[in-house]
């Protein structure tokens, strides 16, 4: 089988494409903390060396133990990683296998196989794109180029790219050595280790259902061994289970190749089992379920590299075992929560080792004493996104395997640290929903209300009487009214409505789900019973008509009410059994206009869909074009600004529409491929909740607001501004490397078009009585690095240029008036307590109206710009008036001296004015509060000085 680039990827890499939106940028907010990790290399020789594969999160890379950890893997068209090796005689080899490597309720599918030949910096793709899922990639210990990959294949349906591929030139080419059917994978494999020729790998016959939880297993999971280097293959099952089997994962001692461990999923019969003679019979050691229970998710066993009868065990605790498998004790794991996938022995300093989990990963360097931490990993996997009103916006959302999680957009400090998130009181699967009239409440999860406040959390969940039965799922959906705020919606099978904040509930709708269903075609061959399964997936309340609630469900169906008692079935003549409504959207304009995102990857389609309806569902259009197949589509949300403005998330990035969704364009920019499943709009920033890595935002999302053509070159009319300080406070500040999300830019940011290159561009701020703020120029240097001193690296602004390129380009005025020439520009500023004034800044503008000036080779343009402040500040408007005059006074002192002359013999007294002239600067611009009498009094001083 000959590898070659994928269609899918030839059209990701067309679709991330610079599109015309180049000077709009995501940043990361975090929190930092670990997601779901499966793959998992160290690096023998270079024993702080290690590699992580993240599912949905990309590859990542540390040098220094796990103290930081950096993504290698961001530019490449997947980020959903299953299995990872580094070859052991050239280490610069590393191999990655994409597709999570599993069968589980919630995964991505991956492309096939990656190469890097220098350590992670460039990748190149090795085919077996149809894989999906990789579970295991062995690479022979003398030969960096001969490998074997265990493809499991489409976790929904049947495929061929199924079973244990070799290939012997590194991935140039594959032959598949053994297969058993279309619907049985491999999972693992393992050498023997004094002989490459010895190969063991493991058939995993399973399949997920299109209903969550749905999982399927067959006849074709077996042990299978290999002695003439992968051609031929006989089963070795001689005292293993036959019957109801799961997964099955297995190691070889290192130092003795006939000592086999297996982790076995049968039902009764599971458990630990031990060979001591190369696999021809094996006993079961072992049948504890806190050991080898839920193979589905757990089935690492390792075998310590200089002893055979030390053995490590990952589930829902690290476990170890001195006596070949008999006892275990937990060395690493529970209480926590903590769910172990993936364990890395270094061959030479077994002490060392690398441990991945559900919480990212973690290394020890002495045995398991001590561990280094996951949370400097910003991999967290949400399902969902909320937003709430407050300044700054917190986000929310729960996280798969680590509970929920609220977040300021902003942090006070320069940077997005632990400082400002918390958890939200709320289980980890659930969606949040921030109580409108109550900052600080959130209702969340299965379902409670959380007082941030206090800390507490109460249930609220709608309790079934007699006779009832209701179905959740983790993902409930769960809603404030847009038009009456205490009224809150949530769903399972039927759809509740509360008005006292959860109190008491009342079922508003029928079960909306499918009473009966044919099979669909990718359940087969297994044939489950047809029952009544389906739930509402997803609330849609209108934000213009006050009992107007669309509902769509994961079996394919979708319903809407007007009145809130009677719903009627508006379900597309598009939609099939099990085509998930993944969400739905209400217009903002037209309340016979709503969205819907429908996900088809449960039924083994990864094409995007996207319905739309105006004329209340009676009719509905498809939604795709511009958007390649690949991208499953999680949701899709109306701009509420401007009409026709949309905005989908899919498995692999965010896509934009100017026209209704007639035509989609990527809003990937720097954005890292990953699962994106939700996205909100919160003001003019676009706000989503990835798979795998994290909260992300847009900032400034006005310019597609204003786009119409792409070939005007036009300055865009700026959102409002809003000017806040950082906090930097006395204390010992945070060192560099301590990880931390990424605040919006600080100051006005200023959106301008070029549809060809300029000769000259200026830009010029005045304030409303026409006075000049602040004037850049094109061939302006960037502004110096401050040097010389331990500066966290947040506090240095980055140099920015007014940039002639043809594009749409992004500029940021911070906010301030020119500084003085000769201004003093060092650190420290001065020794006052929380100073924030920066001596190589000029004076800080008022909140107000200004006008912005944009000239383009002669050509002018020109926009207002409001400039708000910090809503917390309450300092009037007239002493920050009389701040800034008496700080502008003192800036032209300053320009004055520097212009004037002076007699060597007078320099020293002249400097020692600039300096003190300096301090009095930032003492008037230390805070946003009134000028004390001795400030104010100071500063005339001074200035007097000045002729």
């Amino acid at each position: 089988m000959r590898a070659c680039l994928p269609a899918l990827v030839c059209m990701l890499a067309v679709a991330q494409e610079p599109s015309g939106f180049g000077g709009l940028r995501w940043r990361m907010v975090g929190p930092f903390r670990g997601g779901r990790t499966v793959a998992a290399s160290g690096v023998p020789g270079q024993p702080h060396t290690f590699y992580i594969g993240v599912n949905n999160g990309g590859v990542w890379k540390t040098t220094d133990a796990g103290h930081t950890w950096k993504p290698i893997f961001d530019d490449q068209p997947t980020g959903s990683i299953g299995a990872l090796a580094v070859a052991p005689s050239k280490p610069e080899v590393v191999y990655v296998g994409s597709g999570e490597g599993l069968q589980r309720p919630d995964l991505s599918t991956g492309d096939g196989m990656y190469r890097s030949d220098d350590a992670g910096r460039t990748w190149r793709h090795l085919g077996l794109a149809d894989a999906q899922q990789i579970g295991a990639v062995l690479v022979d210990p003398k030969n960096a180029s001969r490998l074997f990959v265990a493809a499991l294949g489409h976790p929904y349906g049947p495929n061929e790219t199924r079973g244990v591929f070799r290939s012997l030139d590194g991935g140039v080419t594959w032959e598949k050595v053994l297969y058993r059917d279309a619907h049985t994978g491999a999972t693992a494999l393992a050498f023997d280790p004094a002989n490459a020729e010895v190969v063991y790998a493991s058939l995993w016959q399973a399949r997920q259902g299109p209903w969550e939880n749905g999982a399927f297993k067959g006849p074709g999971t077996g042990f299978f061994k290999s002695t003439d280097g992968g051609t031929t293959w006989a089963p070795a099952m001689e005292g293993l289970p036959t019957e109801g089997l799961g997964r099955i994962g297995f190691a070889v001692a290192p130092t003795d190749g006939r000592r086999l461990y297996a982790q076995v999923e049968a039902g009764p019969k599971s458990g630990t089992y031990r060979s001591d003679d190369a696999g021809a019979h094996w006993v079961l050691v072992n049948a504890e379920r806190r050991v080898s229970g839920r193979g589905d998710d757990f089935a690492e066993i390792k075998v310590h590299p200089q002893n055979p009868d030390v053995v490590f065990a990952a589930n829902t605790s690290t476990y170890r075992s001195d006596d070949g498998g008999k006892t275990w004790t937990a060395i690493k794991g529970a209480p926590g929560g903590d769910d172990y996938h993936t364990l890395w022995i270094n061959p030479e300093t077994p002490d060392i080792m690398l441990l991945a989990a559900d919480q990212g990963a973690v290394v020890t360097l002495n045995g398991g004493a001590s561990w280094s931490s996951w949370y400097n990993q910003p991999t967290a996997q949400f399902y969902h996104v909320a937003t709430d009103d407050r300044f700054p916006y917190r986000i929310y959302g729960g996280q798969q395997e680590s509970g929920s999680v609220v977040i300021k957009s902003r942090g006070d400090h320069g940077q997005i640290t632990f400082r400002d998130w918390m958890p939200a009181g709320f289980d980890e699967y659930g969606t949040a929903a921030p109580d409108p009239l109550h900052p600080g409440v959130v209702f969340g999860g299965k379902l409670s209300r959380f007082d941030e406040a206090t800390g507490q959390s109460q249930s609220v969940a709608p309790r079934a009487l007699k006779g009832e039965a209701w179905r959740f799922l983790r993902t409930a959906p769960l809603v404030f009214s847009p038009v009456d705020p205490i009224t809150l919606y949530y769903a399972g099978n039927v759809v509740f409505k509360s008005t006292n904040y959860g109190q008491t509930w009342q079922v508003i709708s029928p079960d909306l789900s499918r009473p009966e269903w044919p099979l669909p075609a990718t359940v087969a061959p297994y044939t489950p019973k047809a029952t009544r399964r389906g739930v509402v997936y997803a609330l849609a309340p209108s934000p213009k008509v006050a009992n107007l609630i669309w509902a769509g469900t994961d079996d394919g169906l979708i319903h809407r009410t007007t009145d809130g008692q009677h719903w009627k079935d508006v379900t597309p003549k598009q939609l099939g059994p099990w085509m998930k409504v993944s969400q739905l959207e209400a217009s903002r304009f037209d309340p016979q206009v709503a969205y819907a995102a429908i996900n088809t990857l449960r039924l083994d389609d990864l094409r995007p869909h996207i319905l739309r309806t105006r004329d209340g569902g009676a009719s509905w259009s498809e939604l795709r074009a511009g958007i390649p197949d690949g991208e499953t589509v999680n949701a899709v949300r109306e701009d509420p600004v401007r009409a026709g403005l949309l905005y989908a998330a899919t498995e692999r990035t965010v896509y934009v529409s100017l026209d209704d969704g007639a035509h989609w364009r990527s809003l990937r920019q720097n954005l890292p491929i990953t699962s994106v499943r939700d996205l909100v709009v919160k003001g003019d920033d676009l706000v989503i909740a990835t798979h795998g890595r994290g909260f992300w935002v847009l900032d400034d999302i006005s310019p597609l607001r204003q786009l119409t053509a792409m070939d005007t070159t036009r300055l865009f009319k700026p959102q409002r501004a809003t000017r806040v300080r950082w906090n930097l406070n006395t204390d010992t500040p945070l060192p560099p490397d301590e990880p931390a999300g990424q605040n919006p830019p600080d100051g006005a940011i200023l959106h301008y078009q070029l549809t060809a290159p300029a000769q000259e561009v200026t830009l010029e701020i005045k304030d409303a009585s026409g006075r000049s703020v602040r004037r850049y120029h094109s061939s302006d240097a960037p502004e110096p690095q401050e040097q010389g001193l331990n500066i966290p690296t947040y506090w240095i602004r980055p140099p920015q240029r007014l940039a002639t390129s043809a594009g749409l380009h992004r500029f940021v005025w911070d906010l301030h008036h020119t500084k003085a020439q000769g201004q003093p520009g060092d650190y420290p500023i001065a020794a006052v307590a929380g100073n924030t004034a920066r001596s190589d800044q000029g004076p800080w503008a008022l909140p107000g109206a200004y006008t912005v000036t944009l000239r383009v080779d002669g050509k002018t343009f020109t926009q207002p710009l409001d400039v708000r402040m910090d809503p917390r500040v309450k300092t009037p408007l007239p002493a920050l008036q009389q701040q800034l005059e008496l700080s502008l006074r003192l800036r032209d002192a300053l320009e004055r001296l520097a212009a004037a002359g002076a007699t060597p013999e007078a320099e020293a007294d002249r400097k020692a004015l600039r300096e003190e002239l300096s301090q009095r600067l930032a003492s008037l611009q230390e805070s946003d509060m009134v000028p004390t009498l001795a400030t104010v009094a100071a500063a005339e001083a001074s200035l007097a000085k000045v002729r």
